[in-house]
């Protein structure tokens, strides 16, 4: 089931929304890279961890990787928005 959309939403997301056109060839990328055996490992990694701390399929906080490899609770939008922009670091 697709999250619910936010009512405030960042940068990219208010783009797409008003370009449906970048928002489906977005789609067709993301179909294609999360089928990444890589991908699907971090994927389970991540699963089983939510699943532990019973936080799975109740959305909720993302699990951030920190620095010394520890998984922290931290709100989706801060998490998915680091990413290493601007020369900060991928992890917490």
């Amino acid at each position: 089931m697709a999250p619910k959309r936010t009512s405030n939403p960042g940068k990219s997301a208010r783009y797409y929304r008003k370009n449906p056109e970048a928002y489906a060839k977005k789609l067709r990328y993301d179909t294609k890279s999360n089928k990444d055996p890589k991908d699907e490992a971090y994927r389970r990694k991540l699963a089983k961890k939510r699943r532990s701390l019973k936080i799975m399929g109740k959305g909720g906080p993302d699990l951030s990787h920190t620095k010394d490899g520890r998984l922290v609770r931290e709100n989706p939008k801060i998490n998915r928005a680091r990413n290493g922009a601007g020369g900060r670091s991928k992890r917490k």
